[in-house]
């Protein structure tokens, strides 16, 4: 089993990513960190795109990773 102190939450699943950044995660998910329509929100509170490579994901938060989709 996972320790769950080195454990977030990443749009609902559990993930080890504590100490990394939210662009390393991006990265690990595959979605660009420049890409247009993605946004990123910990515990509720959106985080702007220019802290993204300086934030640093601990322990227990809450991270939202969210993409536009354009359709009709």
């Amino acid at each position: 089993m996972s320790d769950l102190t080195e454990t977030l939450i990443v749009n609902g699943e559990p993930r080890q990513v504590v100490g990394r950044t939210v662009v390393d995660l991006l990265t690990e998910m595959q979605t660009a960190a420049d890409a247009r329509g993605v946004a990123v929100a910990i515990d509720g509170e959106v985080v702007v795109r220019s802290e993204w490579p300086r934030r640093i994901l601990r322990a227990g938060e809450r991270v939202e990773v969210l993409t536009a989709i354009q359709g009709g």
